[in-house]
């Protein structure tokens, strides 16, 4: 693989990550000035270090090529938008898809449809432009929301399955709990978020 390339095409996905940034910024001043209620508690950004990159290629049994990377993982870059409850989730993924430089190229709801371990997510993969020297290059960027405890839940499940040398068995029963508990959150979240919605319509 052609690391120049790799490196090039890195530093797009960070300028890719500080322009979607910036848009989530201004939407969470946006949201303190004009909102009783702001739905973005915090945000998170990352770029996908080598090792997990290569370990991503090799799960999805790609060649090893730059080539590869660039029309195949859409994740280098990725930012994580924490929110209070769920209905905030989808103000905030509508707020943002709403403008007219970004381009949605996938989207995937684990919180109406939770998958198999519980585990609870709105992922989006969006386009955004960067303006670099040479032209404008569209780049994707991974964009996670959830709320505060589904964060804190998929924090855990990630640690049980690859932080940790605890045998299988362990695992396991571990797993059973966090499935558990995800539904049990998942109801807590909702009946918080109702009478959430009933004290604001009393205002």
């Amino acid at each position: 693989m052609d690391l120049t390339d790799f490196v090039s095409y890195y530093q797009l996905c960070q300028a890719a990550v500080n322009e979607v940034g910036t848009k989530l910024e201004n939407l969470d001043a946006d949201y303190q000035l004009h909102n009783a209620h702001n739905p973005i508690h915090h945000m998170e950004a990352r770029m996908k270090d080598a090792r997990s990159l290569f370990r991503k290629v090799k799960a999805h049994d790609l060649p090893l090529t730059f080539a590869s990377i660039h029309d195949h993982i859409y994740d280098i870059g990725g930012i994580r938008v924490i929110c209070n409850y769920q209905a905030d989730v989808y103000t905030v993924a509508e707020n943002l898809l709403a403008q007219s430089d970004i381009t949605l190229i996938r989207q995937k709801d684990s919180i109406k449809t939770p998958k198999a371990s519980g585990y609870r997510s709105l992922h989006l993969v969006v386009s955004v432009p960067v303006f670099q020297a040479k032209g404008v290059k569209n780049t994707p960027v991974e964009i996670q929301l959830r709320t505060v405890g589904m964060d804190t839940w998929a924090s855990l499940e990630h640690k049980l399955r690859y932080k940790t040398d605890v045998d299988a068995d362990t695992v396991a029963h571990y797993a059973a709990q966090l499935h558990q508990y995800a539904d049990e959150m998942d109801h807590m979240e909702l009946g918080m978020q109702a009478i959430f919605h009933a004290l604001s319509d009393q205002k």
